[in-house]
């Protein structure tokens, strides 16, 4: 099965105004793209920036609180349930508009207790729910704790933790390549356990979070064997290229 791939906006094509990426990612031959915050920009431009460029919306996350003070996700935090259960409706509202079948959802950056834990489960049943009669999937993501300290869900194993205690059909795993080879390891053989649960997967290069060949994971190997495990999701392009976007789009061939 041959993978497709999108681009994420957010670390991709950043030598371009915004208004632009989608544009340069379809020149560049996806035709998909992914963004973690699209609720920076209006509804009506994602659609014509879109449907201009032939492109699918592929993925973009839930909202994530205040990053600028540091929020990386609020689904675990029991003080902001309001706030969780209005950012359902808000992501809905973009998904369903740009025809999006999955959202993200970032457990956000807590203690590992109780209080934390159920919070996360009772906010992913809801979220999962409400997309559901959307037909929109709820993926959650794993992310290292080198990067962001302190993050709740930082391993494939949280992961399937939290999905198990959610409680929901309508949710399944993001499985960042980046992220889990900072985490555990053990790439190919995690993927091929997970797979029935991965929803969406994303990939950078270790070290750097820079595109595939400029680090230690072997994308060679390991991109064949998603493929020939059947994998039929997106494969989210989330790495910072070492130069310009076009020119690091060479591993792809």
């Amino acid at each position: 099965m041959k993978l497709r791939y999108s681009a994420n906006l957010g670390w991709m094509f950043k030598e371009y105004p915004f208004e632009k990426r989608c544009e340069a990612a379809a020149r560049a031959g996806f035709t998909g793209v992914e963004f973690g915050q699209v609720y920076e920009h209006s509804v009506k431009d994602w659609k014509s920036w879109l449907g201009d460029n032939d492109l699918d919306m592929a993925l973009f996350n839930m909202p994530a609180g205040d990053w600028s003070k540091g929020d990386r996700g609020i689904a675990c935090l029991p003080n902001r349930r309001s706030e969780f259960k209005d950012s359902i409706s808000r992501a809905l509202d973009y998904a369903t508009a740009l025809n999006c079948k999955r959202v993200n959802c970032l457990s956000g950056i807590g203690p590992d207790d109780d209080a934390h834990w159920a919070a996360l489960a009772e906010n992913l049943h809801e979220a999962a729910a409400a997309f559901a009669k959307e037909n929109v999937l709820l993926v959650i993501e794993a992310i290292n704790r080198n990067d962001f300290a302190g993050f709740l869900i930082n391993t494939s194993a949280r992961a399937m933790r939290a999905i198990e205690a959610a409680n929901h059909p309508n949710i399944k795993l993001q499985y960042d390549i980046y992220h889990m080879q900072r985490s555990e390891g053990e790439l190919s053989a995690t993927i091929t356990r997970l797979l029935p649960m991965i929803g969406h997967m994303q990939l950078a290069d270790n070290p750097g979070r820079h595109e595939p060949g400029t680090g230690e994971i072997n994308f060679g190997f390991l991109l064949n064997h998603v493929a020939d495990l059947g994998y039929d999701g997106w494969m989210g392009c989330e790495y910072a290229p070492t130069g310009k976007t076009e020119d690091s789009l060479g591993w792809m061939v």
